[in-house]
């Protein structure tokens, strides 16, 4: 709800002349409300600042950051990476809790994984990967190290992952090389990216079992998914918030491992002793300490 739509709705008949003059300058200057402070808005509006608290209770808020926050929703929306990006700095300058709020929402992001999805939800994709010929790992833009940690994870269970890539402008071909019996894996949240959106409807013309992970069951990829996981990318920052992503990766992880039996505990011995093998973390009691340089000062003339 934008703050124009909210006094759409509103009786501004019932409204006194100052508020009425106050609902006005906020539908006409919905950017400045969005940057700037309370005081500023009802100086640039020659109102006192308790007009504008008494309009949002009027319209049965509690203050008046209740209609900023509307607007700010809006200016975002609309100016897309960088109003966000400006939104963030105005806030900055209003308050020091922006981190603190970045913060909440990145916990909300998180904790919205088990509400969003049903354990047997999980448990079915998971099925549906350990069961599948070969599995693609799709994810592109900001969706790729989703896609790079998933595949990474998974292949540490099972050896039928492939991260799709696309590199060279290769995406259609490796898609090309699909068919009956691979799952795609497709990854991606608003704005949904063109590429990712076309792949997936090259892979499920060529027979291909399609899951997604997605901010949204109306995302054009979900349309046709045999399994759709959800999560939330809500952020006050300029770009969309990739902590609920990965905690819903982390339980598809997770839930493979629980479905796989014996042959991911096998799949997972066997990797964890190749990489002992080569010695692929630093060990404190195997490796050598890295010698010290001690410090030299000049000789005094």
């Amino acid at each position: 709800m934008t703050a124009s739509s909210l006094f759409a709705k509103v009786p501004l008949d019932g409204l006194s002349p100052e508020l009425l003059r106050a609902a006005r300058w906020i539908e006409a200057h919905p950017r400045e409300v969005a940057l700037h402070s309370m005081r500023e808005c009802a100086r640039r509006a020659e109102l006192a600042p308790a007009t504008l608290t008494r309009l949002a209770q009027a319209l049965g808020f509690n203050g008046f950051d209740a209609i900023k926050n509307l607007c700010q929703e809006s200016f975002a929306a609309q100016a897309g990476y960088a109003g966000r990006a400006e939104v963030l700095q105005a806030s900055a300058r209003h308050s020091k809790d922006w981190l603190a709020l970045l913060n909440e929402t990145q916990h909300a992001n998180t904790a919205s994984i088990g509400g969003l999805n049903q354990c047997g939800q999980l448990e079915a994709a998971a099925d549906a990967m350990l069961k599948a010929r070969r599995i693609y790992f799709l994810g592109l833009r900001a969706s790729h190290g989703l896609a790079l940690h998933l595949h990474y994870t998974y292949g540490l269970l099972a050896s039928n992952g492939v991260l799709v890539q696309g590199l060279g402008g290769t995406l259609s071909d490796q898609i090309g090389e699909m068919g009956r019996g691979d799952l795609l894996v497709a990854m991606s949240l608003a704005p949904y990216t063109r590429q990712t959106v076309d792949a997936v409807a090259q892979a499920l013309g060529q027979g291909v079992d399609l899951m997604v992970l997605t901010d949204s069951a109306l995302s054009p990829i979900a349309r046709s998914a045999a399994h759709t996981l959800l999560f939330r990318a809500d952020s006050p920052s300029y770009f969309q918030s990739m902590v609920g992503a990965l905690a819903l990766a982390e339980a598809l992880a997770a839930a493979v491992a629980v479905r796989g039996g014996r042959k991911v505990l096998e799949r997972l011995q066997s990797r964890q002793n190749r990489l002992d093998s080569e010695g692929a973390y630093w060990d404190k009691l195997a490796d050598k300490p890295v010698p010290v340089r001690p410090l030299s000062f000049p000789a005094r003339k």
